[in-house]
């Protein structure tokens, strides 16, 4: 039996499942803060894999760009210990001229949030380390998302 540490639940919202791992964890068995890093430039990782329907950085050389972080923030609410389970939620928060952010939502199996992170990438042109204006092409697939998100909560909000 294969154990995956990570996995794509669903794609609108788009939420990833994680397991905390030991190796993840300080002496005293709380996740390195360092380790929110990861978790969410994983996240963001997998989020643009969905939107482009491949790997990401696979598409963003064919189209010319790259996304290195210009911003992350965190806002820590619980602590999360080996094998805890939690989901994070990928919103489109912003899109700018060169700069969008990622809001990603961390809530335990428990349902308790876990903590709130912004990512900022700006787009640059790839291998020149230059900042450009986003690219149609993902600045298409953001919008068409967070637009497909509005209308899930709206159906969903509507049903209740």
């Amino acid at each position: 039996m294969m154990t995956s540490t990570e996995h794509v639940l669903s794609t609108t919202p788009f939420v990833v499942r994680r397991r905390v791992k030991w190796g993840d964890c300080d002496p005293a068995g709380v996740v390195y803060t360092v380790v929110f890093g990861e978790y969410v430039i994983s996240a963001a990782e997998l989020f643009y894999g969905m939107l482009f329907d491949g790997t990401p950085q696979k598409v963003k050389d064919r189209h010319g760009f790259g996304t290195p972080s210009r911003a992350l923030s965190f806002d820590f609410r619980s602590s999360l210990w080996p094998d805890d389970e939690f989901d994070m939620r990928v919103t489109v928060d912003e899109i700018r001229q060169r700069t969008y952010t990622l809001g990603i939502e961390a809530v335990t199996a428990s349902g308790e949030l876990a903590f709130i992170a912004k990512l900022t990438p700006i787009c640059i042109a790839r291998g020149e380390r230059r900042a450009i204006p986003i690219p149609d092409t993902l600045r298409d697939a953001l919008s068409s998302y967070r637009d497909a998100c509005a209308q899930y909560a709206a159906a969903r909000s509507s049903a209740s």
